[in-house]
């Protein structure tokens, strides 16, 4: 008798360890999911500036550019888990938001809260642990910004727009101070156009998504209509376009401006793509039409492959 009752003692005192086990599992899900590991490639930019500048090669070139990557990805987590403890009562009156992990239940909200703080600091450290403190300046302006804009600023028209455009420009820019490149003005340029197109598109595909109940998950939407911010979309599109070639025909070395004026064919058909793949009723992220649907991802390469040969 004594081995079966040793053995169901020993059981009964493994059961509460193997029973945490699927809570853990899944609060890390809960984690994970609310942090937008999806959402990361957009954290990319951080190296436009580097690879325009030919940096990626230098000792402060590639594995700055990573760090300031992990600075991004961290900040932009920290902005997802307050805006979803903002957002927890609107969100669960949304069709598909109402399953994220905050506004669900399984991520408490105090614990979001928590953990935003640890990714905040964890981004600041990282421009003061490559001595670059204009990278710290780039994540701390990031999180400023985007706070502001999911606290106030989101129902705001056209401005709410602005804000979010920023954020992909300050990527940029903490990708050009981490690595020593400066940026010039055609370059910002670009990229702040092509933020606010992405920006447009976004708030195209959720109004065309959700009609009238786009109001119930962001009231800014009561501005907007889908006739106005298509023309937006497309009006930034040709204008990005458009300060792409000048900044090209720019170009004082002959070799870079004919391969960059190359360029300009994959980019607008790339361009031409994200309006066919926006124009559609999906409620698929924006994101997701630029990394994973196939023509578009060759017509980036495409781009890729003839700007870097300019270089």
């Amino acid at each position: 008798m004594t081995g079966p009752l040793r053995a169901a003692s020993m059981a009964q005192a493994e059961a509460p360890a193997s029973a945490r086990r699927p809570g853990l599992v899944r609060w890390l899900v809960a984690v994970v999911q609310t942090a937008r590991p999806r959402q990361w490639p957009k954290n990319l930019l951080v190296f436009a500036a580097p690879l325009a500048g030919a940096s990626l090669g230098r000792p402060d070139g590639l594995a700055y550019a990573l760090v300031a990557t992990a600075a991004f990805i961290a900040a932009s987590s920290a902005v997802y888990f307050i805006n979803d403890v903002a957002d927890a009562e609107r969100d669960r009156r949304h069709p598909y938001k109402r399953y994220r992990p905050v506004a669900s239940g399984a991520l408490p909200q105090a614990q979001a809260l928590g953990l935003a703080a640890v990714c905040i600091a964890a981004a600041e450290a990282a421009g003061f642990w490559i001595r670059e403190p204009k990278l710290a300046l780039a994540t701390g302006v990031y999180l400023v910004l985007s706070l502001t804009y999911s606290l106030v600023l989101k129902h705001v028209p056209v401005v709410e727009l602005l804000f979010v455009a920023s954020g992909f420009v300050l990527r940029a820019l903490g990708g050009a101070a981490a690595t020593h490149v400066p940026p010039s003005g055609w370059f910002l340029l670009v990229c702040s156009l092509g933020a606010l197109m992405v920006a447009t598109a976004k708030r195209f595909s959720e109004l065309s998504v959700l009609g009238d109940e786009a109001i119930l998950h962001r009231p800014v939407m009561r501005w907007y209509t889908p006739a106005a911010l298509r023309l937006g979309q497309r009006v930034v599109a040709l204008v990005m376009v458009i300060a792409y070639v000048l900044w090209a025909f720019g170009e004082h070395n002959a070799w870079m401006r004919g391969w960059h004026l190359a360029s300009v064919v994959p980019l607008a058909a790339a361009l031409v793509r994200f309006d066919r793949l926006t124009g559609r009723a999906t409620s698929k992220p924006v994101e997701d039409l630029i990394s994973r649907d196939v023509p578009m991802v060759g017509c980036e390469l495409a781009w890729l492959a003839l700007f870097a040969a300019g270089l």
